[in-house]
């Protein structure tokens, strides 16, 4: 009872700030019933007349409420699917930033973290230079030690000069080559002190609001609202273990060490703990500071393309992406590679998945929109009682208008959103990995474009969109599977014998029980009689409420 009142303050709080924030207004009451449509207008007079406007209104609400509804702000824009592709792309533009905590808390951070005064983890220690919802960021300096070999090769030998050989040599030898010991700058990421008790707080309010509107309501089941404060919850439990974030880092890094147009951070494992992560400092231009991308040189068309095709081959190559790719987490360094940071948010596609992504771009690449339709049904997205053919024709209104106009207007993004769309009609359940990739593509694609305004996406996918089919689905592909498919079955011949042999136990055991009656040790009969007791109880206590809740209504009407 008390969890429950506790959840609906909580709530109770986000609705007056909605309500004051005129977020209200940004529901359309038409389809709701009178109750609910009285209960918004009756929240609108309380909306503050100075109010932004649009879907601003949303953003600043959720700034207001602090850093978990920021945190759910930015996570809902990465699922149009719920709150609608308009609202999750005006989302995407919700600031996550905060006023930074005291230099001093920072400091006691790390001491704790890993045992030791700042002073011996770092050499120096700065202000934060930025402050972030569940974390802040510190330049530091760290000293490395670097061999140097003194080059005396010009100087002329004199005649004086002794023979190397022996000790001799050897002492001239330590002059010669010393270690010489350099500071380095790297980025510190430390965790916000008592963010995570507030997190849980916040978020258990959420999946009780969740759990209730499932509970009433056959959208809120489609939408698997439960399914999504669940992937919230592990976001947000993975955002504040910096080990976690170091090890996605680590794991990218692995993917990508022989692309010439990609890297991520080098990470500092002996200076990076659950609430500390310590990162390579990258000097590179943001990229969306355009003017200086073009002073320094870079091709713009170029860089748009390789956001793109960097971005895919990750998703189709590797099944593992960076999530929140937006202009703010990418960089471009001396050597016009793309560097990407914040790995807090990331994505994940199975085999199934990126052959249902590379199948389906392909498909409308060449307009086989019967080829796309059975890919969704192979992949058992779309429930086998509806028709392959009705479903090929929904996609094809989708696909036509593409054909029909210039490249640089084709949007995949919003392809890929009317193609949710159209699925919800054929009972598609959403797919969380898969509404992650569409918004990821909604972000990529904006970066893209704003780097070329013409540049055509379809072009700059087809030789990663190409290569992956050809490669998994081509022979070579082919003859993998069939390789994987014997060694499955050849694992489980291997078990078989092991299982025969449990079989022939569970069978022995259930022939006993049955021939002997079903016998329960003393201590469960026990526990069932003090639950049946206890239920009684329960019963008896229940009746006797409801008694004398009847008795003073009938007192009050009455009297």
């Amino acid at each position: 009872m008390i969890s429950s009142l506790s959840h609906l303050l909580h709530l109770s709080r986000a609705g007056y700030v909605f309500a004051r924030e005129g977020v209200l207004s940004l529901i359309d009451t038409r389809p709701l019933p009178f109750p609910a449509r009285a209960l918004i207008r009756l929240g609108r007079t309380i909306e503050r007349p100075n109010a932004k406007s649009g879907a601003g209104r949303l953003s600043a609400a959720l700034t207001r409420l602090g850093p978990t509804y920021v945190k759910l702000g930015q996570f809902l824009a990465t699922r149009p699917d719920v709150v609608g592709t308009a609202l999750a792309r005006d989302l995407e533009s919700l600031q996550d930033k905060m006023p930074p905590f005291p230099q001093a808390e920072a400091e006691a951070t790390i001491a704790t973290a890993f045992g030791k005064p700042v002073r011996e983890v770092y050499a120096a220690f700065g202000a934060p230079v930025a402050a972030a919802s569940i974390a802040q960021v510190h330049k530091a300096e760290v000293e490395v030690v670097e061999s140097s070999v003194a080059d005396f090769s010009a100087r002329p030998r004199e005649s004086g000069d002794p023979e190397l050989h022996g000790s001799a040599h050897a002492a001239v030898d330590s002059r010669l080559r010393g270690n010489e010991r350099v500071r380095k700058p790297v980025a510190v990421k430390v965790l916000r002190p008592n963010v995570e008790r507030q997190l849980r707080s916040e978020l258990d309010s959420f999946f009780y609001a969740a759990r209730k509107a499932e509970a009433r309501s056959l959208e809120a089941q489609r939408l698997r609202l439960i399914e999504v404060v669940s992937t919230l919850a592990r976001s947000v439990a993975i955002e504040m273990d910096f080990r976690l974030e170091a090890a996605a880092l680590s794991e990218m890094a692995e993917n990508t060490r022989d692309d010439l147009d990609f890297r991520v951070p080098a990470v500092d494992w002996n200076r990076t703990a659950r609430e500390v992560l310590t990162l390579e400092w990258i000097d590179g231009i943001p990229l969306n500071d355009h003017a200086a991308l073009e002073a320094a040189g870079h091709d713009l068309p170029a860089l748009g393309r390789q956001v793109i095709q960097s971005f895919l081959r990750h998703a189709l190559r590797d099944g593992f992406f960076h999530a929140d790719m937006h202009p703010g987490n990418l960089f471009v360094d001396a050597d016009g590679r793309l560097v990407a940071v914040d790995f807090g948010i990331m994505g994940r596609l199975g085999p199934k998945e990126r052959r249902f992504l590379a199948e389906i771009l392909y498909g409308f690449i060449t307009r086989d929109y019967l080829r796309v339709a059975q890919v969704h049904f192979d992949a058992g997205y779309v429930p086998p009682h509806h028709s392959v053919a009705n479903f090929a024709q929904a996609i094809r209104a989708i696909g036509e208008p593409i054909h029909n106009r210039t490249a640089e207007d084709i949007s995949m993004a919003k392809l890929l959103s009317l193609l949710f769309e159209v699925t919800g009609l054929f009972d598609m359940r959403t797919r969380p990995e898969l509404i992650l990739l569409q918004k990821t593509m909604v972000v990529v694609e904006g970066v893209g474009r704003a780097l070329d305004p013409k540049l055509d996406m379809w072009t700059t996918a087809d030789p990663v969109v190409r290569e992956w089919i050809e490669r998994n689905l081509g022979p070579i592909g082919r003859l993998e599977g069939a390789a994987e498919g014997a060694s499955e079955i050849g694992r489980f011949l291997a078990q078989v014998p092991g299982l025969l042999t449990r079989a022939g136990t569970l069978a022995d055991q259930i022939d006993a029980a049955t021939r002997n009656g079903v016998v329960l040790a003393p201590e469960t009969v026990a526990a069932i009689g003090a639950a049946e007791a206890r239920r009684n109880r329960s019963t008896t206590v229940a009746l006797w409420t409801i008694a004398a809740l009847l008795a003073v209504l009938v007192a009050l009407i009455i009297f």
